[in-house]
């Protein structure tokens, strides 16, 4: 009974110092771990320059023409001619189309026939009125009768030409809205015409900037159908009344539109300058961490480990940011001038990583890109 006892121990004490063993290995295996450093991330980065950075206001614009109308037809009338092509541009004055002037022209033939012989009636009463033979009665109505002749013959002329559809100023044609012997009554629209250069671009303007958007301020209109083309201009106008529903007031600008790239009812980027600039740190739109909590970036720095061994890290630094240009962002706070500061693979870091720089490429940084260097 002694023997089952010692031996009934000696596995128990046994089997305790097998579990004893493994617990250790598990935590010596955990704090090994705790205290493993991952390799460093690969980075690029960009040294803070403070620059002065223009006082500019993003807003979406609208384009508007200068001159835009839908040429419409004068009198009613057939269709007898049509002269020009959907979307070409034409000059002021250019015949667009001709309607049916058959009838008119058979009443000026007539007309024109009662103005001659009225003309000749009129010479003849002239001299027989200088010899005393008729009246001064009979004078004036040959005088009133040449006049209305006159008169009625401009009158039919004037129809005429008010058949011949003309362009009323120089532009671009849209897309014809007639048939050839189509009956187009009065008012019927033939096509649209607009003036593309210059051109307008209409904008909202928060009042708080109000004192600010003056009438010849330098603006730059841009747009994602236009990849890397930027035009510029000036604001020509400024509404006196501001809407009371937006608290905005509407601002007009005139660009030169030269090659017609720009066509009304184009939604635009508009960058409106608002006066002198001010001094920003300018990174790269890359380099920014945004967040519901805060913007941040990260800064290359020296940093210690726990076991107090020097290494290259980062350190999370939250910014304030204000403006952007191309690829560039306006840092006005939380960056100085000389910080080495992380533009690519932001995403993966954390606060005291280890990193390891490698600039051999960069990610972008003008503030005016190319299309190739977007």
């Amino acid at each position: 009974m002694a023997k089952r006892m010692l031996l009934m121990l000696a596995v128990i004490v046994i089997l305790l110092t097998t579990l004893g063993f493994i617990k250790f290995r598990q935590i010596q295996s955990a704090v090994h771990a705790a205290s493993f450093q991952p390799p460093p991330e690969s980075v690029t980065t960009i040294v803070a320059e403070q620059e002065q950075w223009p006082a500019t206001m993003n807003v979406i614009g609208t384009m508007e023409a200068v001159q835009g109308v839908t040429v419409s037809a004068d009198l009613p009338g057939t269709v007898a001619r049509i002269n020009f092509d959907s979307g070409k541009s034409v000059h002021a004055g250019d015949v667009l189309v001709e309607l049916d002037t058959r009838q008119e022209r058979a009443q000026l033939a007539a007309l024109e026939a009662q103005r001659d012989l009225a003309r000749l009636n009129f010479t003849r009463m002239q001299q027989l009125a200088n010899e005393g033979v008729i009246s001064r009665m009979d004078y004036d109505r040959a005088t009133a009768e040449q006049r209305q002749t006159e008169a009625n013959v401009a009158e039919v002329r004037a129809t005429i030409e008010r058949k011949t559809i003309r362009a009323p100023f120089s532009g671009i044609l849209g897309i014809r809205k007639i048939n050839l012997g189509q009956y187009l009554p009065g008012g019927g629209p033939v096509v649209s015409l607009q003036s593309l250069n210059p051109i307008y671009v209409n904008f909202g303007v928060p009042q708080q900037v109000a004192g600010q958007a003056r009438s010849g301020r330098t603006l730059r209109v841009s747009a994602e159908q236009l990849p890397g083309q930027a035009f510029t201009g000036r604001v020509t106008a400024i509404d006196s009344v501001i809407d009371e529903g937006t608290r905005n007031f509407q601002v007009q600008g005139t660009l030169s539109n030269p090659e017609g790239k720009l066509r009304p009812g184009m939604f635009v980027q508009v960058d409106l300058a608002l006066g002198a600039g001010r001094p920003a740190i300018t990174l790269p739109a890359s380099a920014i961490s945004y967040a519901p909590y805060g913007d941040s970036v990260f800064i290359v720095t020296g940093l210690k480990d726990q076991k107090g061994q020097s290494y290259r890290g980062v350190r999370q630094q939250f910014v304030k940011v204000q403006g952007s240009r191309g690829d560039q962002v306006a840092v006005i706070s939380g960056v100085n001038p000389g910080d080495e500061v992380v533009t690519s693979g932001v995403f993966k870091l954390r606060n005291g990583a280890a990193v390891q720089v490698d600039n051999k490429v960069k990610p972008g940084n003008n503030p005016a890109p190319k299309p190739e260097d977007s």
